[in-house]
Order: structure tokens, then C-alpha cells, then sequence
């Protein structure tokens, strides 16, 4: 029997066009969090800390120099020198060269590994190694960003650094 209502659901005035779309919501409510309740970027630092150690068996490479902190400064240059950092861990000694145009960088000694460049949880850039140990993106890092070497059965991480 028709009543002539057609709001359904008994008169509450919801129909199928008014569906409720949860992922808009959530977000909706993800952009007034960033916006009135922004993550600390010391609890965000922890946080990509962590996420690093989901390989239990990874050994962390040791910044042993950063040309941020341990360079001298050179008068008159014309543009920002690359970024130049070492990590070290065991043997193994990993050189790598950040600029603008992406990352250089040699394995020591040369061997085969897969370098993974982790700009958080769900970016992954695997890089492949030659002979000589050199490897290549030509994607700069745009935020943190750490690299996780694999090595035959090592696993090797560095530690999270801002590009």
C-alpha cells in the first residue's frame, strides 16, 4: 500500500541520493585535525623511528658524516653544495650524494645489494646496484627519508634524515 511518502525509512527524510560517504568524511576530519591539532614533528620523528625497526633483524648503519654538521662552509659559491653523508655499519660503508636533481652513492666494498630509498610508510624506491657498488635516483627525497640495503642475508637501515 503506497502512502505517498517517498522519504523512506520512515519519514526521516533519507534516501538513496543522500547516501552517507564515509570516506569523505574521514577525510574531511583528517584536514581539521592537521589544520587544529597538528602532529608534533618530534611525535611524527618518533613515529618514522619506529616504523624503520619492523625489520628486527636490521642492522642500523651509523651516521658517521653529514656535510650539514661537518663540513667546512666555502665562501662565494654559486649555488648550495650536495649534501654529502656516510653511514657506516660493520664493513660496510655506504657514501651517498643528495641534490636537487636526486641521490648518487657507492656501496663499500662493492658488492651486490638492493637499496630501498623509505620516504614513509608506503613510498618504497628500490635502486639497483652495479658492480662497482654505485647506485642512482633521479628522484630527490622530498621530506625524511632513510635507505634500507639488503645484502645477500643483511639487512641494513640508515637512520630517518630531512632532505
Amino acid at each position: 500500500m503506497d502512502t505517498g511518502d517517498d522519504e523512506g525509512f520512515g519519514g526521516t527524510g533519507f534516501d538513496e541520493a543522500d547516501e552517507f560517504d564515509a570516506d569523505a568524511l574521514e577525510e574531511e576530519l583528517r584536514r581539521a585535525a592537521a589544520v587544529l591539532d597538528p602532529l608534533p614533528a618530534d611525535l611524527l620523528q618518533l613515529a618514522m623511528d619506529a616504523y624503520v625497526l619492523r625489520d628486527l633483524d636490521a642492522r642500523i648503519a651509523e651516521l658517521t658524516f653529514d656535510s650539514l654538521v661537518d663540513a667546512i662552509p666555502v665562501r662565494g659559491a654559486a649555488e648550495a653544495p650536495p649534501r654529502m653523508l656516510t653511514f657506516q655499519a660493520g664493513g660496510l660503508t655506504v657514501d651517498v650524494e643528495v641534490t636537487g636533481d636526486g641521490l648518487l652513492g657507492q656501496v663499500l666494498p662493492p658488492q651486490s645489494a638492493r637499496i630501498e630509498v623509505l620516504g614513509g610508510p608506503a613510498a618504497v624506491q628500490p635502486l639497483t646496484v652495479d658492480g662497482m657498488g654505485r647506485f642512482a635516483s633521479e628522484t630527490p627525497p622530498t621530506g625524511p627519508f632513510a635507505l634500507r640495503l639488503r645484502t645477500g642475508e643483511d639487512v641494513i637501515v640508515t637512520q630517518w634524515l630531512r632532505a
